[in-house]
């Protein structure tokens, strides 16, 4: 039956009952053939009284649309249906907070950011030409691409916008349209705001890269973010390293919450928080917040939420890490979420965060083999290959779960992390633990998308490589996910009088490799076999390969010609998949052959690619763990930036015959709340049929909340 395509696939992708198969060789053939049948129908039977039959759940369109170098996916959210009333209502509220911040992202990623979004949304919805010129149809594309990036600078590349219409076509099109419609300052006319905005669009040395991290420039300078407003990096520098006592064992995380500013020749903060800078949006999430205190599941979510609220109203960052710890020790909540000032991958100095959110509930049956992980979390810190010195002597509070995503917003949408690991503050994860969670319908969607689209075929060397990816692959690599989250960040410790932003710029490739790292040398030890995390001592060289050829060379595709590795998480696959094949050149542990007249990747020697992923998560533990600033510098400039022009051109031009997006994204479940005649919820319904173009212009007539100028 499952050879004719009766029986849904994934039935059978269950880890326990297929390695039983797999490593059972005295089982014949037919008598596994009838274990198969006997699990189908026990499956099938067990799915007949949900709502969501696994049949259903393969009908599922994840594909939305795709356009530049983007592909737009949906994704579901089994189990919401199962959720008690109050824990919907909970969502509801938790998703309507989220969705409130959505203008703050938009304006820390640039100042002009909301008013080119507003203008272009207006010309595209209010436009009286004619709208199947390739001008108009340029537009269209360039605006799909600042909702993607939550601006005009790439989201990962971080590059600006080449936009495909003409400035005369811009400038027309503006006039066409309704005035009101336009986000005009006081006495402002249309075509003066078209003088204004144009520059940023069109030319190329405005405003060209959001974050710049070339070494030697002033990177606040020349970084399009909005963070810092007429200062230069040593000023920012200065300012922050006189607040830093470095006796405090308990920091605050300087400059978090704030952009950082001249004004009248005398540097100050301006604060995010009710009442000041951005203060209009987070009026809205205290608002829902609030509400969704009410409805909390037990005292100890309800205290949570309470401290952000006050931490939204104050701004100060102490109640932040008071938030911090009372969301790290809250663990017996089903639903949780994420909402605020959060990661600092967008700012250059790696200190300010971008604003995002994440509402989510526990995937309960998924979370086993998370649980299994972190309650072994001192072994795998006593078993590390890093230097006793830098070893945390006891793990503290480590947990993690895979969860169900119901809804992203912020820096999480419409791309989004498969894992996060919170909060990142260091001294609370030493003293007081962290979450760790993998994001198991996000996961899932990506994988139902990627099924059959000939990516492997084109870069995968051998069958061999093949038969093990396609064996292996999604399991090592939600594995590999599970450790970089749930230990890796956890792990290790700074020493004594350390500052957590010794490492500048480097700090955030540095911090992402030493996590990768992690995840790549224990997704290979016996003790996952032990576990029962993996089936075979060789299920492991699945992650090795794909890593590897992605380090080396598929993630070159997000790369335009010509440019350096920039973003942080590609930087640090880079420095790992670079630093092992220079150091194990000599014994041929890692080659790039040609074949065929194309490049690919071949390991020779696993277990001597796990040795050097040890040696060089050891020396990345001690540049953290000390602060050898000079050691980021030359493991990041020399293994993560430079591109190799030659390769580069032949991973674009293979890659763009499969017409493929590198980048991927989701659209949201849309959350309608049922009430009665009293106005009381009696259930909240969720739905997936909203289009890419229909949710953005919904969230931005409905939850757009801040004024076109931020000042």
């Amino acid at each position: 039956k499952r050879q004719k395509g009766n029986i849904p696939e994934q039935l059978f992708r269950n880890t326990s009952f297929s390695s039983f198969l797999n490593t059972n060789s005295h089982i014949s053939r037919h008598m596994k053939k009838q274990l198969i049948a006997c699990a189908a129908f026990a499956l099938l039977t067990a799915c007949s009284g949900s709502k969501t039959t696994t049949a259903e759940a393969d009908k599922f369109d994840y594909t939305v649309e795709q356009f530049a170098d983007l592909q737009i996916l949906r994704y579901r959210v089994p189990g919401f249906e199962n959720l008690s009333l109050q824990q919907k209502e909970l969502v509801y509220y938790l998703t309507e907070a989220a969705l409130q911040g959505r203008d703050i992202l938009f304006d820390q990623n640039g100042k002009y950011n909301l008013r080119i979004r507003r203008t272009l949304e207006a010309v595209y919805t209010g436009y009286k030409g004619d709208k199947n010129t390739p001008n108009f149809k340029a537009m269209e594309v360039y605006l799909k691409r600042v909702w993607f990036s939550n601006g005009i600078h790439h989201h990962y590349g971080s590059e600006k916008f080449v936009p495909g219409f003409a400035p005369e076509f811009f400038k027309e099109a503006v006039l066409s349209v309704d005035a009101s419609t336009l986000p005009l300052a006081e006495g402002q006319t249309a075509e003066q705001l078209c003088d204004e905005l144009s520059p940023v669009i069109f030319d190329p040395i405005v405003m060209p890269k959001r974050v710049n991290q070339a070494a030697g420039e002033d990177l606040v300078l020349t970084s399009a973010c909005n963070y810092y407003d007429g200062v230069t990096q040593k000023e920012a520098e200065d300012f922050y390293n006189a607040m830093k006592d470095p006796k405090d064992e308990t920091p605050v995380s300087y400059g978090l919450n704030s952009r950082l500013v001249k004004e009248n020749g005398k540097i100050q903060e301006k604060v995010w928080k009710v009442g000041g800078l951005y203060g209009q949006a987070i009026d809205k999430i205290v608002y829902w917040l609030k509400k969704a205190e009410g409805v909390a599941e037990n005292p100890e979510q309800k205290a949570v939420i309470s401290e952000l609220i006050k931490f939204y109203e104050t701004g100060d960052l102490k109640t932040f890490d008071e938030y911090a710890i009372l969301w790290v020790k809250d663990l017996n909540s089903l639903v949780d979420f994420v909402n605020g000032f959060t990661e600092s991958y967008g700012d250059p100095l790696g200190m300010k965060a971008s604003w995002e959110s994440l509402v989510n509930f526990k995937d309960m049956e998924a979370t086993h083999r998370t649980e299994i992980i972190s309650g072994n979390a001192q072994w795998f810190e006593d078993h590390s290959p890093v230097d006793k010195l830098f070893k945390k002597d006891e793990v503290k509070g480590v947990s993690a779960k895979v969860i169900t995503a119901a809804i992203l917003a912020g820096d999480l949408y419409p791309a989004t992390a498969i894992g996060i690991n919170l909060p990142n503050s260091n001294w609370i994860r030493s003293h007081h633990g962290s979450k760790s969670v993998t994001i198991g319908n996000i996961t899932d969607a990506y994988n139902k998308a990627a099924h059959g689209n000939g990516f492997n075929e084109e870069f995968v060397y051998s069958d061999a490589e093949l038969q093990l990816i396609d064996k292996y692959a999604d399991l090592t690599g939600e594995l590999h996910t599970d450790l970089h989250e749930c230990l890796g960040h956890g792990s290790g410790k700074l020493l004594p009088g350390v500052d957590p932003d010794a490492l500048k710029a480097y700090g955030s490739t540095i911090e992402e490799a030493r996590a990768d790292l992690f995840g790549l040398y224990y997704v290979a030890d016996p003790k996952l076999v032990e576990l029962g995390l993996t089936p075979n001592e060789d299920a492991y060289k699945a992650e090795y390969y794909t890593y590897l050829m992605n380090g080396l060379m598929t993630q070159l595709v997000r790369i335009e010609p010509g440019n350096n590795v920039e973003e942080a998480h590609m930087r640090n696959r880079q420095l790992i998949a670079r630093w092992v094949f220079e150091k194990g050149a000599a014994d041929k542990v890692v080659e790039l052959v040609k074949k065929d007249g194309k490049t690919y990747v071949v390991v020779n020697d696993y277990e001597k690619l796990r040795e050097l992923f040890g040696e060089l998560l050891s020396e990345i533990q001690r540049i953290k763990s000390t602060g050898d600033y000079q050691g980021a510098h030359d493991l990041v400039e020399n293994y993560a930036v430079k591109v190799d022009p030659v390769l580069h051109a032949e991973v674009l031009e293979r890659y763009k015959k499969l017409n493929l997006a590198p980048y991927k994204g989701f659209v949201n479940p849309k959350y309608e709340a049922v009430v009665d005649a009293a106005g009381k919820i009696t259930d909240v319904k969720v739905t997936y049929d909203e289009g890419y173009a229909e949710q953005m212009l919904r969230y931005s007539k409905d939850y757009s909340n801040l004024p076109s100028i931020n000042n």
